[in-house]
C-alpha cells in the first residue's frame, strides 16, 4: 500500500502524484489534519521534521521532499523509466526541476499570498505583480530554450523533465500569467492532455473553492502561511518586507520549526 500525504494545491505533491500514475501504481492521497495552522504534530511531524507535504508511505518508510520521493519511486518502480537514458539529459532535467522548485514557485507563491491571502493591495500589489510578471517570463524563456526543438523536456517521451514543470505553468496561468504563445505553450497543451497530468490540476482547481474565505482565516491567526527560503527572498527584493513583517507581528506567517520542535 502507498499513501501520499499532500494538497491539492501544493506543486511538489501534484509532481509526486503525477509520477505515481505515469507509473502505473495504486496509491491513496490524504490531507494532514490543521495542515497550514502551525500546530502540525503527531505522526505527520514524525514523518517530516519539516512539517512540509508531500510525504510518501510506502514499505513501512516515509519519505519526504518531493525531490527524493522521485528518486524513490525511479529507484523502486524502473518501469517505465521517468528519467531520460543519457546522464547529461538526466542532469538538465534536474535542473530544470531545480530552478521550478525553487525560484519558479517563490514566485507563484507569492501571487496567491496577493490574490488569495489578500496580504498587499492597491499599488503595493501591483509593485509585487510587476516584478512577477517580469521574471516568470525570464523563467519562460529559459525553459523554452531548454525545450528546444524536443517534443518533451524529456526528449521524445514524457518523463521527469515535464511533470516538474507542469504543476508550475498551471500556476501561473491561474494568476493570469501564461507563456507567450510558442513552443512552451504548445507543450503545456500537451501535457496537459496527458490524465495524469490533467487529473492533479483538475484536483487543484477543485481545492480552489475551498479558498474563497482563507483570507479572513489568515487574518484571524488561523492559517499560517510557510516563508521560507526562496519565498522569503522573492518577497523581501519584490517589495514585500513590510508583509513579512507585518505577519510576523500578527502571528500568522510560520517558519520550519527546527527538528523535534512541534
Amino acid at each position: 500500500m502507498i499513501e501520499l500525504l499532500e494538497h491539492p494545491l501544493s506543486p511538489y505533491a501534484q509532481k509526486v502524484k503525477i509520477a505515481l500514475d505515469e507509473k502505473g501504481l495504486d496509491y491513496t492521497v490524504a490531507t494532514p489534519q490543521a495542515i497550514g495552522s502551525g500546530q502540525i504534530s503527531g505522526d505527520f511531524l514524525q514523518a517530516n521534521p519539516r512539517a512540509e507535504v508531500p510525504v510518501l508511505f510506502v514499505e513501512g518508510q516515509a519519505i519526504f521532499d518531493s525531490s527524493i520521493i522521485l528518486e524513490f519511486i525511479e529507484d523502486r518502480f524502473p518501469d517505465p523509466p521517468l528519467l531520460p537514458a543519457a546522464p547529461a539529459d538526466r542532469a538538465r532535467v534536474r535542473m530544470i526541476e531545480e530552478l521550478c522548485d525553487t525560484h519558479y514557485e517563490a514566485i507563484t507563491w507569492g501571487l496567491s499570498e496577493i490574490a488569495n491571502f489578500r496580504r498587499a493591495t492597491g499599488d503595493q500589489a501591483e509593485a509585487l505583480q510587476s516584478s512577477a510578471r517580469e521574471e516568470l517570463a525570464r523563467h519562460h524563456a529559459w525553459l523554452e530554450a531548454q525545450l528546444g526543438d524536443r517534443p518533451w523536456f524529456n526528449g521524445e517521451a514524457f518523463g521527469w523533465g515535464d511533470l516538474c514543470v507542469a504543476p508550475y505553468i498551471a500556476g501561473a496561468i491561474g494568476f493570469g500569467m501564461a507563456p507567450p504563445p510558442g513552443a512552451l505553450s504548445d507543450w503545456f497543451a500537451r501535457a496537459a492532455s496527458r490524465p495524469s497530468v490533467a487529473a492533479s490540476l483538475q484536483a487543484a482547481k477543485d481545492s480552489l473553492a475551498a479558498m474563497a474565505g482563507v483570507a479572513q482565516v489568515v487574518e484571524a491567526g488561523l492559517f499560517k502561511r510557510q516563508y521560507r527560503d526562496h519565498r522569503l527572498e522573492w518577497m523581501i527584493r519584490s517589495g514585500g518586507l513590510s508583509i513579512v513583517q507585518e505577519g510576523l507581528a500578527r502571528g500568522n506567517i510560520r517558519f520550519n520549526p527546527a527538528p523535534g520542535q512541534p
